[in-house]
Order: structure tokens, then C-alpha cells, then sequence
């Protein structure tokens, strides 16, 4: 078959053209200028924003290509390549996001105080690609925190409130990952039930546990309650991933937001993540929680940052300023289970090995 031929540019393409430098160059209006002297760390604090504003264009970029990918039946294991590829790609621009809050700390105290005043009640608020960031990521409005809930769309203009409200009605990548990961076989074959054999492995770990937590010496009576107090919890857990209605409850608490089945697929990948059918879906699941964690490095920075600048002063916005940020750096997070999955790892030796057949069926093998 003839390969076709990609047309050669018959207009010479000019670099400052091309990125259209004219516009991005020319788009630092100082407004201090409209006051007297312009301040002069003011154009640092606005191309930091603008660059933010740009790299944010770019991971919605990449997070709408990977919830289009996620937005159907299947999901093969060569668009699942391409989907860890960009997302890698969104943890690098992050990454440099987090890098950046440096640059922005070069800034004096009372240097931003001599324009601050002129920026009311603009906001980081307002940024709308930040909020459809957070939205598609899966961060929608039941999931905020009760300040997130009131003011989320406080301040912005009809169009843009229209916006953020429909995308709050399409699947975030956060319900289509928990969707395509329920779809994922468990591991219930003839004659090898993996589930029933983790459980007693589990129950194994955990009574080992309570003897040493019980019988240890190093524990004060008070430290020993709360030991095992803790252990309790966890032991709790652990039964409410055999146990559907009991899951339910704690999710309904606010301690899972995976479903049950997406939970136990998602527990057993890791588990099992040096096989090779389940290698992409790990590296999914640990750039997913790798973004979650940038994301909240990114949120703690800010705060560190702004509470450097502004000390306990409100926000341009109107937010409590520092208190605000912090709050929502421990609340707003999206991917925890992934996080608190290490809860329920077996170390490798409590494992059982796969049958053979269980290997050919889900693992890749010559003929």
C-alpha cells in the first residue's frame, strides 16, 4: 500500500509567528501602573500566573485525551501504553508547577504589599482551568470541603459557571478509572479461590500483630489502648473487603470512595504488579497516585507561600488566606485509597503463587 505523503509547508513559517510572541508579550498589563509608579516585582507575579495558566492547558490537554480513552467499553493495552505515557508526561509539567512556587518566593513580603491592594477581588479562584483541572481529575463539588462547597463558583461570570456546572455532569477520570477497574476479572478460577486464601493470610498477619502490640514491653498500658485500639480499626477494614454491606458503610463514612470491586482490582494488581498483564494497570494506578501527590505538594507550597506573603491576612478572594489553603491540602484529595491501599498489601511471602492456568489465562504467554 503507498504510504501518502505529508505536504511540505509552501509558506516559510516565522518563529515569532508561530507562537504569536506579539500577543503573550504584550499581555502584562501592570496594574499598579494605573495608580502611579508601577511596582516592579508585579510583572514577576504575573507571568508566574500566566505560565501556571499555560501548563495548565496542557495537562487538560492530556487528562481529556485519557478520559476519551477511558470513556468506552475497552480499553486496549496499546492506548493503556499511551495513557501512563501522558500521564507521566502530566506529573513532569507538575513537577515544574511545584518548581516554580520558588521563583514566586523571591518576592519580598512588602514587595507584594505595594500591589496587592490593586488586585481585589481578583483570585486564584477565578482561574477556571485550575477548577476544571481539579473537576476532571475528580475532585467534584460533594468531595470539597464546606468553605469549597459555598464559593466554588462564587465570583466567576455566567459562561464560566455554565461551564464548570456541565462539566461537574460528565464522568471525571476518577469514575472511569473506578469503572474500568470493576470490570477487571477477579481472580475466583476452579479449584483456586485467591480471595479466601489472602483472608486467611490476612487474618494471619493481623493476630500476629495483636500478640505483639499485646505481649510487647516497650508499650505504656496507655499506648498499648491506642495500639490497639488502631489495630481494631484496621482489622475492620480488612473485613469490610469480604463483606459488601459492611464496605458500603465505611464508604458512606468517608473511609473508601472506590467501589468494592474497583477497590479489591485495584488491591490485587498491586499485588501481583510484577506480572505482566497487570503491569500497565499498576503504573496507571501509581501515576494516578503519583498526580495526586504533586497536586497536594502543589497545594502545601502554596499555602507555605502564601502565609510567607500575607502571614494570617485574608486572601484577595476572601478566603481565610493561609487556613483556607492548608485545609484544603489535607481535604482535597482525590486518589487516597491508592494511598491507603499499602494497608492491605501481604508481603510477598504470604502470597500464593498462580497456578499455571491462572498465568496463561491473564498473563502473556508464547504458543
Amino acid at each position: 500500500m503507498r504510504q501518502e505523503r505529508h505536504e511540505k509547508n509552501i509558506e516559510p513559517c516565522y518563529y515569532g509567528d508561530y507562537l504569536q510572541l506579539d500577543k503573550i508579550l504584550g499581555a502584562q498589563d501592570l496594574q499598579s501602573e494605573k495608580y502611579g509608579d508601577a511596582a516592579h516585582e508585579e510583572m514577576l507575579f504575573i507571568i508566574v500566573h500566566q505560565v501556571y495558566e499555560l501548563w495548565f492547558k496542557q495537562v487538560l490537554h492530556e487528562l481529556n485525551a485519557v478520559i476519551d480513552t477511558f470513556n468506552q467499553e475497552t480499553v486496549k493495552d496499546q492506548q493503556l501504553t499511551l495513557v501512563v505515557h501522558r500521564l507521566q508526561r502530566v506529573i513532569q509539567i507538575q513537577k515544574l508547577m511545584n518548581d516554580q512556587i520558588a521563583i514566586m518566593e523571591t518576592m519580598t513580603p512588602q514587595q507584594f504589599l505595594s500591589f496587592r491592594d490593586y488586585l481585589v477581588p481578583a483570585s486564584g479562584f477565578q482561574s477556571i482551568q485550575f477548577k476544571r483541572l481539579e473537576i476532571s481529575l475528580g475532585l467534584k463539588r460533594d468531595f470539597r470541603i464546606d468553605f469549597d462547597k459555598q464559593s466554588f463558583y462564587n465570583r466567576l461570570t455566567d459562561k464560566d459557571r455554565a461551564l464548570l456546572e456541565t462539566l461537574e455532569s460528565k464522568p471525571s477520570l476518577f469514575e472511569l478509572v473506578d469503572k474500568w477497574l470493576s470490570r477487571m476479572p477477579l481472580l475466583k478460577t476452579e479449584g483456586f479461590d485467591f480471595w479466601q486464601y489472602y483472608k486467611d493470610a490476612a487474618d494471619e498477619m493481623l493476630k500476629d500483630d495483636h500478640h505483639t502490640i499485646s505481649t510487647s514491653d516497650m508499650l505504656s498500658d496507655t499506648e498499648r489502648r491506642q495500639e490497639l485500639k488502631d489495630l481494631q480499626a484496621t482489622m475492620e477494614n480488612f473485613d469490610a473487603l469480604f463483606d459488601d454491606t459492611q464496605f458500603e458503610k465505611l464508604r458512606g463514612e468517608g473511609k473508601f470512595r472506590l467501589s468494592h470491586k474497583a477497590l479489591l482490582s485495584a488491591l490485587f494488581i498491586k499485588q501481583y504488579s510484577e506480572e505482566p498483564i497487570f503491569n500497565l494497570p499498576f503504573q496507571l494506578i501509581t501515576a494516578l497516585t503519583e498526580i495526586d501527590e504533586q497536586l497536594t505538594i502543589w497545594r502545601y507550597r502554596h499555602a507555605m507561600m502564601v502565609q510567607r506573603m500575607l502571614g494570617t491576612k485574608i486572601g484577595t478572594g476572601g478566603s481565610s488566606g493561609h487556613h483556607y489553603l492548608k485545609k484544603t491540602t489535607e481535604s482535597n484529595r482525590i486518589y487516597l485509597d491508592f494511598f491507603n491501599m499499602a494497608t492491605f498489601l501481604l508481603p510477598k511471602s504470604a502470597l500464593p503463587e498462580l497456578p499455571e492456568t491462572v498465568r496463561r489465562r491473564l498473563g502473556f504467554y508464547l504458543q
